[in-house]
Formats: structure tokens, sequence, C-alpha cells
């Protein structure tokens, strides 16, 4: 991969969701949720614990979930609940919790449904090149969050940025979720968040999707979720603004992604070290 510089570094604009503000000098960010929905009982489930631990001053949380897996690696996998039910499961968790939420979208049509619901719209790293569906987000007035394509290099998200930008004004986020190296194999460039940054935008790191292994289950994808949390301390370390990640009270059972999902009964402890290490390089910067 070439070599990537950043020669000049515009000013991060901040991205509002709701009554959060992702970007320099605010909260982190910490978006979380199930891969995918399952039952009512099991969003509520999780998004009440997530909206504990939003109780403390030094973090923001956002609930997330698919209705839709329309990317999984076999025919026979399960895909989620769709978006009528998925949305319905949605707005209970946003109603009873209090905390914003959001999902993906991966068609153009299903933009304007879903920014009824969602107070965030991600799209997936699959599609972080395809523009109707850029175009057909932004232009809900809804914030954006988008993942970095794992074939993509970070500078490359100019044009992704430029896109959404280009078609509204509710605010860009770009995500970094590991790079294709070889195969079954993803890597972290940790260089991608400042060249990000560097774009005049946000940057998370989703550090549950990082150490997917695509593929390595057979029909299926694997993961090592002992790498979550080093992965999402050097982020932390260089400066992300946001941390996602993916969490179920039995990973074991989860339709999609449990070999890299933390375990729910983990996940508050695994936040509070990342938020003292947090407070450490802030005070290094201050």
């Amino acid at each position: 991969m070439a070599c990537e510089t950043m020669t000049e570094t515009p000013e991060i604009q901040p991205v509002r969701i709701r009554d959060y503000v992702c970007g320099p000098g605010e909260p982190l960010l910490v978006i979380a949720g199930p891969c995918v929905l399952q039952s009512r009982e099991l969003a509520l489930q999780i998004g009440e614990e997530l909206a504990r631990i939003n109780q403390r001053s030094d973090v923001q949380v956002i609930f997330k979930a698919s209705f839709d897996k329309a990317n999984r690696t076999s025919l026979a996998a399960k895909r989620g609940p769709g978006i009528e039910q998925g949305l319905g499961l949605l707005e209970a968790v946003r109603a009873n919790t209090g905390l914003p939420v959001t999902t993906d979208i991966h068609l153009p049509e299903q933009a304007a449904a879903v920014a009824e619901v969602c107070d965030l719209l991600q799209i997936p790293a699959f599609l972080a090149r395809q523009t109707d569906l850029l175009v057909a987000a932004a232009s809900t007035g809804r914030p954006v969050n988008v993942k970095k394509g794992q074939f993509m290099s970070p500078g490359d998200m100019r044009y992704v940025v430029d896109k959404l930008r280009g078609s509204g004004d509710g605010g860009v986020m770009a995500c970094e979720r590991g790079t294709f190296f070889g195969y079954g194999r993803l890597v972290n460039d940790m260089q991608a968040i400042p060249i990000m940054r560097s774009l005049g935008v946000p940057v998370v790191f989703d550090a549950t999707h990082s150490v997917q292994q695509p593929g390595g289950l057979g029909g299926a994808t694997g993961g090592n979720r002992e790498m979550v949390e080093p992965l999402a301390r050097a982020a932390v370390a260089i400066g992300c603004d946001a941390l996602f990640f993916e969490t179920h009270p039995d990973p074991q059972t989860s339709p999609s992604d449990g070999p890299n999902m933390i375990p729910l009964d983990r996940f508050a402890g695994t936040l509070d070290r990342l938020l003292r290490l947090r407070e450490a390089v802030d005070g290094l910067d201050g």
C-alpha cells in the first residue's frame, strides 16, 4: 500500500447526534449493541445495560443493531427480522432506554424510513463507495457513520466524505474497521485514524469487527474477541473520537459475529479501562 501523508489538516467538524456531540474535546462516543436484532426482550436487556453505563459523564452511548445482515457469507445464514419489524424493535429501545439508536442501510430506498426512527445512519464497509446509497443517506439530514471499506486506503475516504457532504449537512463520521490481509484475516493500520481525522471528520474505531476472521468458520465469519480490548486501547491512545463494539449476553447464541463480541457482563469493565486510558491521554494532550 502506498504511503499516505497528511498534507493539510482541516478543522474537524463535530457531529451532533441528538443531544450528543462527537468530536475533539467531547466525551467519548460509544456505539454498541448486538450484531443483529433477535427479539424485543434481548434488545431491551442490552439497551438497559447500555443505558446504565450511559449514566457516566465521560461517555455518550448509542444503541446499534441491524435489522438485516445483507452481506452474510452463506445463503443459509440468518439475516434478521427485516426492516419493518427491526425498526419497531429499535423504536422500542429508543423509547424505553432514552438512548439514540442507529442501524445499517444497504439500499437507497431504505434511507428515509430508517431516518424516521434512527438518530444516526450507518453505511456498511462493503458499500462505502456506493454513491446512490451515500447520497440517499445524507439527503435524509441525519448524521452518517460510514465504515471504511476493508479494501480501501484511509486517504481514499476523502471521496466518500465529499459525496456525503455534497448531498446533505447532517454531519459525517468515518469508521476504521480493519483492512484485508490475505485471505481470512484483517489487520489494523492505526495510521488510518489520524489520516481520516485529517479529512475534517470525527473517526470511529470499530473494535469488534476489526478482529473478524472472514470465512474463518467455513460458511460463517470467525473472530478473536481477546484482541478487541488491546486494539481499542491503541485506538484510544492515538486519538479516536468514538468506539464501536458488538456485545451480547451470550455471544455463542448470536446468529452473527458471536466470536468477536464482548460478553455483556464484561462490557462495562472493558469500557471503564478504556475511559481511564482516554483520561490519561487527554491529560497528556493538555
